[in-house]
């Protein structure tokens, strides 16, 4: 085939090789409309970890997140929960990579985690899905 497409400059990868680059790739990711409609259906069998400061978790989260920044996740922090827990983390958005960092902290304490990507900065700001907020004196 002669293609001239700059999408397919370089050639796309053998099917199964792609596939197995795109399985992969979900085994370690979720998105933000994945977590909602786990939520909304009462699935979630996971904890939605904030990895944000306690500050800007306090500022604006997702329903159900829990709050737990990155500097405090270590193995004295998640001795608490069984082994079989599974994690889905966020952070800020696509140019942060504290979420990512946090999966290699959790999968090395040998937990099953997932990031959510997109992070709160999809969720909130294009998704538009439901946040708990703080609301301060001056917003009332």
């Amino acid at each position: 085939m002669n293609n001239k497409s700059n999408a397919f400059n370089n050639p796309a990868a053998p099917s199964q090789l792609a596939n197995e680059f795109f399985a992969r790739k979900l085994a370690c990711e979720t998105d933000c409309s994945d977590v909602y409609a786990d939520i909304k259906a009462d699935n979630q069998d996971y904890i939605l970890l904030d990895v944000r400061s306690s500050e800007a978790f306090d500022k604006s989260h997702a329903i159900t997140a829990v709050s737990m920044p990155h500097s405090e996740i270590n193995a004295e922090s998640f001795a608490r929960f069984p082994k079989n827990t599974q994690f889905v983390v966020y952070c800020w958005g696509p140019g942060c990579n504290g979420a990512t960092k946090v999966a290699v902290k959790i999968s090395n304490l040998g937990f099953s985690v997932k990031e959510m990507i997109g992070g709160i900065h999809y969720w909130e700001d294009f998704e538009r899905y439901p946040v708990n907020r703080r609301v301060t004196e001056v917003q009332k």
